[in-house]
Formats: structure tokens, sequence, C-alpha cells
């Protein structure tokens, strides 16, 4: 079994408040889950107005399954105008 894990530290533009921000966070995480078979959830920088700090990940029996996987996410993460990633940090168990 092969596990993959991200976490993506996000800027976000717009975010003038910890609602705003919880809105385009809550949009992207349940996009995120209704397009990719993954586990995701707001994993830190949660009283930041304009950071978050989003972790997901994967399993598959296949690493090349789990690493495409994590890139499909992450680039779906840079489709959204209004964020900016700031930091990715990937791992393969």
């Amino acid at each position: 079994m092969i596990i993959g894990i991200c976490t993506c530290e996000i800027f976000i533009y717009d975010a003038n408040s910890l609602k705003s921000k919880r809105s385009v966070v809550k949009s992207i995480i349940e996009k995120s889950k209704n397009r990719f078979n993954i586990s995701i959830a707001e994993v830190g920088e949660n009283d930041k107005w304009q950071r978050s700090l989003i972790g997901f990940a994967t399993v598959s029996n296949d690493k090349k399954v789990v690493d495409e996987t994590l890139e499909r996410v992450i680039q779906f993460f840079n489709t959204y105008s209004e964020i900016e990633i700031v930091n990715i940090e990937k791992e393969i168990l």
C-alpha cells in the first residue's frame, strides 16, 4: 500500500476576514473531494485571514497513481485565480 500526503500553504488575495477566507477554502476543499478520491482538510493557519494550510492524502497500490493524483490536485488548486500556492510539501510513504 502506497500513501501520498501533501500540504499546500496558500495565500488568499481577496480575503479580508475569516468568513471570506472560509468561503474560499471550503469551496476548494469541497470541489477537490468531489473531483478526486482524496481525504482533504484545512490543517493549519486557521486564525489568519489571508493564509491557509490545506492537507490532503490518497492511497493506492501503485506509486505512480499516488504521485499523479497529488500532482492533479495541485494543478487543480492552481486553477483558482483568487489564491496563490506559497509552499508545497509532498511525501510518499
